[in-house]
């Protein structure tokens, strides 16, 4: 399992600079909540950077500091695709008079990288600006680490002992080869056994243009993420000689083909309730086609509309699309080969090998050779337990003043709720974040969180919790 963190052995990392919310009379909950958040933006915690560890040793001393003993912050340490990563797992020992199993909660505490030089403002420095809180991972998913860990804090120091165990575990490369994950799932799985897994990576909250809440999302099932090795080979030569054929080429030759191919449209029932709800609450020609494809899948109008928005075509079916390249070996050299990773993202039921067989036919060239990169995990999709829907309803009701729509979801991209669905387990994502379409620049530059968001969010696991785990 691994190594028991001992608290003497952590230090806290608080800057000494004086926190811009204190002018704001914000609560103590408030301003430890971006205390940890400022902290842990500042962690590098990309693959190859080797700061997992660091930020999980300053969660960890944060913890113990409130109170967590010992032998309940637990450290599990895996090789990840030959860089070691470290995991956290803390436990929230209930009384036992519910008798109801435990519930674990989910985070991840790796980010995709950002390179300084490319950003407006330094990606690890949280940054107040424009109304915004930027950097890497304010959403992706450093605001669920921060707000998880805020929430077991808060509840510890009111003297609140929950009536069944709560389990935080945050990995470390969910955003890569997710050895930490499936690795801590098994573990969750066979000395947890959680009643449901609940997740901070993914549902949120969709704002209207005027920041208004349209819905919250909630993730009960996702597609499976798989990457594919596209490759041509040739024998080369010398630069001065061009052959007819140049492995170059007949690579670009074939991600052209996969960039023009559409797979089919798919749909299930969670998908066409998930658009016929959202569709009553977005504007326009995009909410009219949600509300029409709804009511018919084939509706041609609606789908060519819905897959020119970035933000719902991958709720339509399978996608596959080009994200890295690797070519030649020297500039006065013919090229021996020339490589493509394509990211799919494949909708439930498609299958794997199914898409595999599609990018051949798709290419069409037999000596270009399609490889999958890793083994995939496929899920099933997961009940919305009638206590969680409930306790969230409460936590929506006291954030907004009003009922807001709960809306079930299925997430094009890939998080740590796949493994746990794969063994059996129920597993909900129910973030507490909340933003419009364009405001979501999860691995991308500049990414951001609203300020009054990040604000409004801070009750949101501590009302369900308390609702799920109360005496």
């Amino acid at each position: 399992m691994g190594k028991f963190v001992a608290a003497a052995a952590v230090a806290l990392m608080v800057a000494s600079a004086p926190l811009a919310v204190q002018a704001q009379e914000r609560t103590e909950h408030e301003q430890r909540s971006y205390e940890i958040y400022r902290d842990i933006i500042a962690f590098r915690t990309a693959k190859g950077h080797g700061q997992v560890d660091d930020m999980l040793a300053y969660l960890a001393g944060r913890l113990s500091a409130a109170g967590f003993a010992d032998e309940d912050i637990m450290v599990t340490d895996y090789d990840s695709e030959g860089d070691p990563t470290q995991g956290l797992i803390v436990r929230y020992r209930g009384d036992g008079s519910s008798q109801d199993k435990p519930i674990a909660l989910l985070a991840h505490m790796d980010v995709v990288d950002a390179l300084p030089e490319d950003w407006v403002r330094d990606p690890f420095t949280l940054t107040e600006d424009e109304g915004y809180l930027f950097g890497r991972g304010t959403q992706d998913n450093k605001y669920g680490v921060m707000n998880l860990t805020s929430t077991f804090i808060r509840l510890k120091a009111e003297g609140w002992t929950p009536s069944r165990d709560l389990y935080l575990v945050f990995s470390g490369d969910e955003e890569t080869g997710m050895i930490s994950t499936r690795a801590q799932a098994k573990w969750v799985a066979e000395n947890v056994d959680p009643a449901y897994v609940l997740n901070s990576d993914a549902g949120g909250i969709g704002l209207a243009d005027d920041f208004s809440p349209l819905a919250q999302q909630v993730q009960m099932a996702e597609k499976t993420f798989v990457t594919f090795d596209i490759t041509a080979t040739n024998q080369g030569g010398h630069s001065s000689r061009p052959r007819s054929d140049n492995a170059i080429y007949d690579l670009a030759s074939a991600l052209t083909k996969i960039s023009q191919h559409q797979f089919p449209v798919r749909e299930s029932a969670l998908t066409r309730t998930y658009f016929g709800a959202l569709g009553q609450s977005v504007p326009g020609k995009l909410g009219d086609a949600m509300r029409r494809f709804a009511e018919d899948p084939s509706d041609a109008g609606a789908i060519d509309i819905i897959r020119a928005d970035p933000a719902y075509v991958g709720t339509l079916g399978t996608t596959c699309v080009a994200t890295m390249v690797r070519a030649g070996h020297a500039e006065n050299a013919l090229p021996q080969s020339a490589s493509a990773a394509v990211n799919c993202r494949v909708f439930p039921g498609e299958g794997v090998d199914s898409v595999k067989s599609t990018l051949e036919e798709v290419i069409g060239n037999p000596d270009i050779k399609v490889v999958q990169r890793a083994e995939a995990t496929e899920s099933e999709m997961s009940a919305f337990p009638d206590e969680v829907r409930s306790a969230l309803s409460k936590a929506l009701a006291k954030r907004y003043g009003t009922a807001i729509p709960m809306i079930p979801t299925m997430s094009s991209g890939g998080t740590d709720g796949m493994h746990y669905r794969a063994l059996g387990y129920d597993t909900v994502a129910i973030g507490a974040g909340a933003s419009r379409p364009q405001d979501i620049y999860a691995h991308g530059l500049n990414e951001r969180m609203r300020v009054d968001q990040f604000y409004a969010g801070l009750d949101h696991w501590s009302v369900i919790l308390k609702e799920l785990a109360g005496n």
